[in-house]
């Protein structure tokens, strides 16, 4: 079974000659430095047996022009910057590190209306110059193809528009402001895509929210409802005008407020269920029996050695047996996951879900 059957099937609850292996989240830069010390070379994480996975329209669905990043103010180790999203922070230099959030592009409507001049979904700039090459090869490829990723969602884009803090104050202080601006996305991404599809066959599409925490969802499922499940029901009626099987969500934390939510919107698929927030994927699938989990193996135990490994793995063993699965970390590969013990935990992943095929 190729690749993509292999991911598609198990959306849609099909048999498999196995799970796929297709983790959606790598090493962190960090990570990457550790392994080096270790013997890893360039190239080798995807030598070490896991899946061709996902590959991602490359079209700009951002702002165009960026903004141009500028030094405000270098402090030693640190620098206070604006970045080509044109959020002003404190950076620490030379880490990958949460910064220092200053201040953020919107703050009021007409800063929104300024913005929007950078969301035009007609600039012809948003294809890249060898955009027809890519076409063949997206039709060739036996990856999933996906539009959408990171960093762009409803909610996840207005963080990065107005920080997560100042958006879920203006759900009550000026709600006009972010349902406009959740409405234009959705419209904007979405004739982006019509566009692509005229060309690529889509395979899948990505939203990327982070809009919970360890307790739970950043807004209540009243607003979600309110300001977002219309928007969301946009995308998948796209979604299933053209096709495309897999609609799947990126939120952190704790999602079980949400997921009901989610699968009244059409999205199918959701990660990566951080175990570390609670959340435990043998209850999802006991209280969501159609919803694709993508995810829920805890990086933390993974970095204890192949005994922590095996353990974890046994842990998650059943949830094979019950379809709609696509094992992976919980969240990016950490920099305290040795090489070695990380091509241990793939060996023995495609080990179990072979198995778990078999029997």
């Amino acid at each position: 079974m190729t690749n993509k059957e292999r991911i598609l099937n198990t959306v849609e609850f099909k048999k498999t000659d196995r799970a796929p292996i297709a983790f959606y989240f790598g090493p962190w830069e960090e990570t990457l430095d550790a392994w080096k010390k270790q013997g890893y070379q360039d190239g080798d994480y995807d030598k070490c047996g896991i899946d061709a996975g996902f590959e991602i329209v490359n079209v700009n669905l951002g702002y165009l022009p960026k903004f141009a990043f500028k030094v405000l103010e270098d402090r030693g180790d640190t620098a206070i910057i604006i970045d080509e999203m044109g959020v002003t922070q404190e950076i620490l230099k030379g880490k990958s590190m949460i910064p220092r959030y200053i201040s953020y592009p919107v703050k009021t409507p007409e800063d929104w209306l300024e913005l929007k001049k950078r969301l035009d979904p007609n600039d012809p700039k948003r294809f890249p110059d060898n955009w027809n090459e890519l076409v063949g090869y997206y039709n060739s490829t036996d990856k999933v193809v996906q539009l959408g990723s990171y960093p762009y969602g409803l909610f996840g884009t207005l963080r990065d528009m107005m920080g997560v803090e100042n958006l879920c104050m203006n759900f009550y202080d000026q709600p006009e402001l972010v349902q406009d601006m959740m409405d234009y996305l959705t419209d904007f991404w979405i004739t982006i895509y019509q566009k692509v599809v005229k060309q690529v066959k889509v395979d899948a599409i990505h939203i990327w929210e982070d809009m919970s925490g360890k307790n739970g969802s950043l807004i209540s499922p009243a607003m979600v409802r309110e300001f977002m499940v219309p928007n969301y029901k946009k995308i998948a009626t796209f979604a299933q005008a053209h096709g495309i099987k897999m609609i799947a969500l990126d939120t952190d934390g704790d999602c079980d407020q949400l997921i009901p939510l989610f699968l009244e919107s059409g999205i199918n698929t959701i990660m990566p269920f951080e175990v570390i927030a609670g959340n435990d994927i043998h209850d999802y699938r006991a209280k969501y029996p159609n919803l694709v989990i993508m995810g829920g193996i805890n990086k933390l135990e993974i970095a204890k050695g192949k005994e922590a490994i095996d353990k974890e793995l046994e842990r998650i063993r059943p949830m094979f047996k019950k379809g709609g699965y696509m094992p992976a970390l919980d969240h990016l590969i950490h920099p305290d996951i040795s090489w070695p013990d990380f091509q241990y935990f793939v060996k023995r992943l495609k080990e179990v879900a072979i198995e778990e095929s078999e029997s």
